[in-house]
């Protein structure tokens, strides 16, 4: 039952029970759900920022931004899929 703490080339390794645990790497699996939340981040914000600049009839912009906002990864997709064909489109 001790507990011994060394470090080897900045990676700091507990040793209990003749169990090491590593701390301080990111695994594969963490960096996947790192990049998948930045992924899914990022499409929010350019469905939102396309939203909010096109026009809608009635009350559809507020619809695609609650959406958007309280769905997430799923109102992104659906406004991308769908809500685009919603827009009104402009003569010039």
């Amino acid at each position: 039952m001790y507990l011994k703490t060394e470090t080897f080339s900045n990676l700091l390794i507990l040793k209990k029970n003749n169990i090491m645990v590593q701390l301080g790497m990111i695994g594969i699996w963490q960096l996947l759900l790192i990049v998948i939340f930045f992924m899914t981040l990022l499409l929010m914000i350019l469905a939102l920022i396309d939203i909010l600049k096109s026009e809608f009839t009635g009350n559809n912009k507020i619809i695609w931004v609650i959406l958007v906002l309280f769905t997430g990864f799923f109102g992104a997709l659906l406004y991308f899929f769908i809500g685009r064909k919603q827009k009104i489109k402009e003569d010039f």
